[in-house]
């Protein structure tokens, strides 16, 4: 039995995930971790790591970067496991993740679907096989409440396409400043917030009398709470090291060699 704790817990994706982790018989939520008051769950819930009453097998986090600090501290001092699932993180934070993926085993990753990671991986291929000759947008949307855009998951695919040019391509957000024609080394990244989206992102390839769309849908935060849970469930016996979705993609199952670097 494999004993998870949820940072983040009473936000929607926290009581998704603890759902998801109630259905299971080979886990179980034994606490959680959230400013807000948790007192309607079936696990206690502490204000910050280091009042856990338990020391966990994995954490599972869903809060946002300002928990970010606390978490690494916990983990490396207990050298437990961290799934990170929360956007918004600046680069300073990133590199603070992978210093600790260097003492303790940590799973991150923009977008814990399976589908948007392969949609990652189409991507690449197709900028390969493409190369200069298409421009490249790429259009996420979300609901209202989320508070950072462009979405890490957008990033994540601008890095991947970009990383098939060699780090050539510049990235442009929006064109309302902008009066000028369009760069061939641009990538574009636009936002649209409203409504309920859950997730959607789109990659539009562009080029002389013709056009190739690559998109994703997701209809329910299920899909990024299940993501989340088979992740933990992955990285519990895992050594250090910093895991993401790719070897999913790449054709590894549980149980193949870590991936180092950026999920980006």
């Amino acid at each position: 039995m494999t004993d998870i704790v949820i940072c983040g817990a009473c936000g929607r994706m926290g009581r998704t995930i603890a759902g998801i982790i109630e259905g299971r018989g080979d886990c179980r939520t034994v606490a959680g971790i959230d400013i807000r008051d948790g007192s309607d769950c079936a696990f206690p819930v502490v204000s910050a790591p280091s009042e856990l009453p338990v020391r966990p097998d994995v954490i599972i986090d869903f809060s946002g970067p300002a928990s970010l600090d606390g978490l690494l501290s916990y983990c490396r001092a207990r050298s437990v496991p961290l799934v990170i699932g929360s956007t918004g993180y600046s680069q300073a934070q990133i590199g603070e993740i992978r210093a600790a993926a260097e003492a303790v085993p940590v799973f991150f990753t923009f977008n814990m679907s399976l589908g948007i990671n392969l949609l990652s991986a189409l991507a690449v291929r197709a900028a390969q096989v493409l190369g200069d000759g298409f421009d490249v947008e790429i259009i996420e949307k979300h609901h209202n409440r989320k508070v950072d855009a462009p979405s890490g998951t957008a990033i994540m695919l601008a890095g991947a396409i970009n990383g098939a040019f060699g780090g050539s391509k510049h990235y442009v957000y929006d064109r309302h400043e902008v009066r000028a024609p369009r760069d061939s080394s641009e990538i574009g990244i636009h936002s649209v917030r409203g409504g309920t989206i859950v997730g959607e992102h789109e990659i539009i390839f562009a080029g002389n009398d013709e056009v190739i769309t690559l998109s994703h849908s997701a209809q329910s935060k299920t899909v990024f709470a299940q993501g989340a849970v088979n992740a933990a469930m992955f990285l519990k016996d895992r050594g250090p090291g910093l895991y993401d979705m790719g070897m999913l993609v790449g054709g590894e199952v549980p149980g193949g060699a870590e991936r180092s670097g950026s999920p980006s």
